[in-house]
C-alpha cells in the first residue's frame, strides 16, 4: 500500500524569489529531515513539486505544488501530525502561505 499526499499552496505575492526558493527547499527537504521514530531512518518514499505552470487557468491562485509518497498510512499520519521536521516546517513556513490544500490517497483505491 501507498499513500500519496499532494499538498497545493498558495504562496503570498509578497514573497521574494529567494523566499519562494527557500520554501520549496524547505518543503522538499523534508524527505531527509523526517526520520521514522522506531527505525531512525528516513521514511518518505518520493517527493517532487514546485511552481505551477499550468496553461489551463484553473488553480483557483494556487501557485505551488508537492506530492510526497509515504509507504503507510500510518507513516502519513506520523508525519502530519508528530513529525517534529514537519512541524518546524509549518512553524517556519506557515507565514508564506495564504491558503494550502491537500489530499491524500492510497494508490489504485477508487
Amino acid at each position: 500500500m501507498s499513500i500519496i499526499h499532494i499538498v497545493l499552496f498558495k504562496l503570498k505575492s509578497s514573497l521574494s524569489d529567494s523566499e519562494k526558493k527557500e520554501f520549496c527547499d524547505d518543503m522538499l527537504g523534508l524527505k531527509n529531515t523526517c526520520i521514522h521514530p522506531t527505525s531512525n531512518t528516513p521514511y518518505i518514499v518520493s517527493s517532487s513539486g514546485g511552481a505551477d505552470n499550468s496553461p489551463e487557468g484553473v488553480q483557483g491562485g494556487l501557485t505551488h505544488g508537492f506530492v510526497v509518497e509515504f509507504a503507510s498510512s500510518e507513516d502519513r499520519d506520523y508525519y502530519v501530525s508528530k513529525d517534529p521536521a514537519h512541524q518546524a516546517f509549518i512553524k517556519k513556513n506557515g507565514p508564506r502561505f495564504d491558503d494550502v490544500r491537500v489530499i491524500d490517497y492510497e494508490k489504485d483505491v477508487y
